[in-house]
């Protein structure tokens, strides 16, 4: 793959991140390959079907989830996307904007698919502290540790 090709397929994979809903989540084979590998700090799958339980599940849970991808950084088939992750809680605070922020080290196969997705995010500072009870937990020990 040409860094013009691997440019190109990082475009398209952002602009499908960035408008993601539940009925695009079906064009995952598009961008994933098959036996595409999908880690985060809650899962790690492998192939089509898991990758879009994951997705699906995120629009189950979360209202009007969608990311913002604000930088990318491209070398050969190695892309590391960051991010910002924007949502409302269905339960808990159904009102606040959420934000969570993070990063993803993309590797691309040579047809530009994605064959391996990482992704990298502080689980604990950007959403169990939003949550009521384990927030305040979170921020007292956060504070404990930094005394």
């Amino acid at each position: 793959m040409t860094t013009d090709e691997a440019r190109a397929a990082t475009e398209r994979i952002c602009q499908f991140f960035e408008t993601l809903s539940p009925q695009s989540v079906a064009q995952i084979g598009a961008f994933y390959t098959p036996e595409a590998r999908f880690k985060d700090p809650f899962n790690e799958v492998r192939g089509h079907a898991a990758i879009r339980r994951i997705f699906e599940h995120m629009f189950t849970s979360l209202h009007e989830p969608h990311f913002v991808v604000t930088q990318r950084i491209v070398d050969g088939a190695q892309v590391f996307l960051v991010w910002e992750f924007r949502f409302r809680f269905k339960r808990f605070d159904t009102v606040t904007a959420q934000v969570v922020r993070g990063g993803s080290h993309l590797v691309l196969a040579e047809d530009g698919r994605i064959a391996d997705h990482r992704d990298y995010w502080d689980a604990a500072e950007e959403l169990y502290e939003k949550l009521p009870g384990v927030g305040a937990v979170m921020r007292w020990l956060k504070r404990r540790v930094n005394t």
